[in-house]
């Protein structure tokens, strides 16, 4: 019976991704939405003060003071669209009241001139989560509390589904008509952590559930690995998304390469994660590159707290001392930058005198 139940989850979820062809944006309508946006310009935001998602949004340790002082700090460099990740436990731990913090999250951005992608799923680091008292981060080691969602419990309970269901059609069907939401990112990296296709039931499902709900705002979920155990979802990707929206932390030279390869799809272009110095994709080179393309440039971390995105991926400095060059984040908590020339960089793009 367990087997069967495991069997008819499955294929609910493919037929309801399949639905998700029906209603995709023409690319002249996506076209015409990305023309009106002007050149999007940010980051992938959380507070310094919450180390993952749930802390973030949940009701004991929301933190609008923070928020408005960081988001502040944005508008004055010109940025004008932050990523912003959700977890479905905050919802089904608290349903009314994440609501109500992520509209009060909105209204802050938006006094400050900032629209918001906001992000479902994501298969990227700790599989393990819970709400209340999240932990506290580990010394030196990137992003040592970020909580996958839903990770492995997916493949392990599909009966989870119907949860999953009412959680993003709640909050989508709440904010479906929301100017201050700029775009919705379904599933961030799907196939993540040696997924790979068993992610693709549910990423067919999210956009199937997207479509029904059938909001004013273009939906997507971003290319990221191009390794051909990847290829049925990055496929199913770009036929599904509204807005074309990827992932590239490389150097200049293969940036280009990427959108030269991705502007065949003829739909726009929205680069929803870059900038890792030692990798050598920096804001001097990358940042240039994206405006002059009319390409969206929301690179990975703005102020340096709890997330510890200050260190590099998979090269922990457990003794916690900050690392000479770091791997992310633009600014310190009391609001100066890490580098000078990076800030003059970024306010040159933007504007800001």
């Amino acid at each position: 019976m367990k087997r069967l139940l495991t069997i008819v989850g499955v294929l609910m979820l493919v037929a309801t991704g399949l639905n998700a062809q029906n209603k995709i944006w023409t690319p002249e309508k996506a076209n015409a939405w990305y023309q009106k946006q002007g050149w999007i310009r940010g980051c992938n935001f959380q507070p310094s003060s919450a180390i993952n998602q749930l802390e973030m949004f949940q009701a004991a340790t929301f933190d609008p003071q923070t928020l408005d002082r960081e988001l502040g700090w944005a508008e004055g460099l010109g940025l004008n669209a932050m990523r912003v990740y959700l977890h479905h436990v905050a919802w089904t731990s608290d349903q009314a009241g994440f609501k109500k913090r992520l509209d009060q999250y909105l209204g802050i951005s938006q006094k400050h001139g900032i629209k918001t992608i906001l992000v479902f799923f994501d298969d990227c680091w700790n599989d393990e989560y819970h709400p209340g008292k999240q932990p506290e981060p580990k010394p030196g080691i990137h992003n040592s509390g970020w909580v996958r969602d839903p990770g492995t419990m997916i493949h392990t309970h599909p009966d989870s589904l119907a949860v999953l269901e009412r959680y993003v059609k709640d909050v989508m069907t709440t904010f479906k008509n929301d100017e201050r939401i700029l775009l919705w990112d379904l599933y961030n990296e799907p196939g993540n952590n040696q997924y790979f296709s068993k992610s693709l039931p549910l990423l067919k499902a999210v956009f199937g559930w997207a479509r029904a709900v059938d909001p004013s705002q273009p939906v997507s979920a971003g290319l990221w690995n191009w390794d051909e155990k990847f290829n049925e979802l990055n496929q199913f990707q770009l036929d599904n998304s509204d807005v074309i929206t990827y992932h590239h932390y490389k150097y200049i030279d293969d940036h280009k390469n990427r959108i030269a390869d991705l502007r065949q799809h003829k739909r726009p272009l929205i680069c929803t994660e870059y900038m890792a110095r030692s990798n050598g994709s920096i804001f001097q080179t990358i940042m240039p590159l994206l405006k002059q393309e009319n390409i969206g440039a929301i690179n990975w971390g703005f102020v340096a707290g709890k997330t510890n995105t200050i260190y590099a991926w998979r090269m922990p400095m457990p003794d916690g001392k900050e690392p000479e060059l770091w791997f992310h984040d633009i600014l310190r908590k009391d609001g100066t930058p890490f580098s000078v020339e990076e800030v003059k960089t970024i306010k040159t793009l933007t504007g800001k005198k």
